[in-house]
């Protein structure tokens, strides 16, 4: 069950998160739950770049839809 929690943000943050949320077709609430996760992400892999993070998620994600393949090494297409 999700839970409400208020949190205040300074004048500029907010800002710039009304402004990227408006970006990318989401709510403010929606945003401020993408940044949480992908902050998330990255204190629990402190290791690795958050793109190669995603990238990994998105490859399992393909891969249980069975959309992905097995990739043949020393075959070039």
């Amino acid at each position: 069950m999700a839970r409400v929690f208020t949190v205040r943000l300074p004048d500029v943050l907010g800002k710039k998160i009304r402004i990227r949320a408006s970006q990318e077709h989401r709510t403010v609430s929606e945003q401020i739950k993408k940044y949480l996760y992908d902050a998330l992400l990255c204190e629990e892999n402190p290791d690795l770049p958050l793109s190669f993070i995603k990238e990994t998620l998105e490859s399992r994600e393909e891969v249980e839809a069975g959309i992905s393949r097995d990739y043949e090494f020393g075959v070039l297409k």
